[in-house]
């Protein structure tokens, strides 16, 4: 039995509502569209529906 570890593909701060998503070309994130509270420690919503592991 093997796992599979997916790393999330988007992501949204809890606290200022900056939304981004992966870019391969860069190998980074890319914002989306507003940039949200640009001083903001942004809280990503990592833990809510998303599952990283899979078999």
């Amino acid at each position: 039995m093997s796992v599979t570890i997916t790393p999330p593909e988007e992501r949204k701060c809890e606290l200022c509502g900056r939304e981004e998503r992966w870019d391969d070309d860069a190998d980074g994130w890319r914002i989306t569209d507003d940039p949200g509270n640009v001083y903001c420690i942004h809280e990503w919503d990592i833990n809510g529906t998303f599952t990283p592991l899979s078999e």
